[in-house]
């Protein structure tokens, strides 16, 4: 299932007291090559059963949904899985979701609320962006797409193909050695143009914002950067001395370290934005989980920063149950007619991010939680004060 998708399902669901199982599973293998969560499952399923009456409504959704839950994991689970995420109410509809995942999620967890849980789901959206990686040579070029959507298994992930007929010395017979060099450089040429137009519509009509390049940087760079638009420029993340003889594979785990890398640094950029937005005469910024809740409640925010972290994620109870009365389900971009349960910090986290999502707000997962933690672990930035006159924008 497309993952966005997934996500606007699970935000518009409605709680009706049935339990609600959320799991994340790493599916990576062991050294034995021997998924570990199999047995881990089992037991925290067993574990979360005792919590239940015997013979209540509560108990019978949740047996449902142990059986159907455990099939899949005997039966069903893809070997190329590294993460999985399981949904499922068997009180509500017989709700059942499933979505097996390229990139591991970093612990297993298993959560039983009365809605489901979608912060470990959405950071793996955020910290995966899609992507294309161009390997190309002087006649060749493949395109994959990464990160996004194309983390779901079901993705085929090379989208392109560009073959071009070689040139050769036998091929072009008596040909001066000029004229033979400005045909080869011709060629290259218009082969270059071609892969940059190619890559530069799929970039448009994907809505990717992230290119990194393959190749040899020699021989096809040089040839190949002057012909990018502006615009694919700018998207250009990052290059890598890779050879013909790279696998697919290879390619997705090389390109994907560049991507993390530049998560890092990306970080302390959107964490100092907030900041400077915050603490600026135009007060456009706010800082922690109460005023960050109530700015979203508003439709203020352009773009909450959020800790990776749930230590990093600190508010008062009192502060928040309050904002939650204060804006009735309908008008306060909540998902749901019934509001969360604010002692629990991972439904107010759950929240947080469903009134983004509604509202249109960007929002950015910060791995260090370090960045964020003197502040509540969130902040935002935001469309319009609503105690100023006039809005100023904020520079970046």
């Amino acid at each position: 299932m497309n993952l966005n998708k997934l996500m606007q399902k699970l935000i518009a669901f409605e709680p009706n007291g049935s339990p609600f199982i959320s799991i994340y599973l790493n599916a990576e293998a062991n050294e034995q090559g021997r998924d570990e969560f199999g047995i881990w499952l089992k037991k925290v399923l067993s574990m979360r059963r005792k919590g239940f009456k015997e013979d209540s409504e509560e108990i019978k959704s949740f047996d449902k949904d142990i059986e159907r839950i455990l099939n899949f994991a005997e039966k069903e689970v893809d070997a190329a899985a590294n993460g999985i995420a399981i949904f499922a109410c068997h009180g509500a509809n017989e709700f059942f979701e499933i979505v097996q995942l390229d990139v591991p999620f970093p612990n297993n967890r298993l959560l039983v609320f009365d809605r489901p849980h979608i912060f470990p789901l959405a950071r793996m959206i955020d910290q995966n962006p899609p992507y294309i990686a161009l390997w190309v040579d002087t006649n060749k070029a493949d395109i994959y797409i990464f990160g996004g959507d194309e983390i779901d298994m079901d993705k085929e992930l090379k989208v392109r193909e560009i073959q071009n007929f070689k040139t050769n010395r036998t091929e072009v017979g008596g040909w001066s050695q000029a004229r033979f060099q400005r045909h080869i450089e011709n060629y290259h040429l218009h082969h270059a143009k071609e892969v940059v137009d190619e890559v530069a519509e799929l970039m448009r009509r994907k809505k990717i914002e992230y290119l990194i390049l393959c190749g040899d940087e020699k021989v096809i760079m040089p040839v190949l950067r002057p012909q990018l638009p502006e615009v694919v420029e700018k998207a250009v993340a990052g290059t890598l001395n890779l050879s013909q003889y790279a696998s697919e594979d290879e390619i997705h785990q090389a390109t994907r370290e560049v991507i993390t890398t530049g998560n890092a640094t990306d970080d302390m950029e959107k964490v100092e934005r907030v900041l400077n937005a915050a603490q600026a005469a135009a007060e456009m910024g706010v800082l922690g989980v109460e005023k960050t809740l109530e700015a979203l409640s508003n439709g203020q925010v352009e773009e909450m920063t959020i800790s990776a972290d749930f230590d990093a994620i600190k508010y008062d109870e009192k502060e928040v149950k309050e904002v939650l009365q204060n804006y009735a389900p309908g008008d306060d971009q909540s998902g749901t007619d019934d509001l969360p349960d604010y002692h629990e910090q991972r439904q107010i986290a759950d929240e947080l991010l469903i009134r983004a999502m509604n509202s249109a707000a960007k929002i950015h997962f910060i791995e260090d939680k370090s960045l964020l933690e003197e502040i509540g672990g969130v902040g935002a930035v935001l469309r319009f004060n609503m105690n100023a006159a006039a809005s100023v924008p904020v520079k970046g």
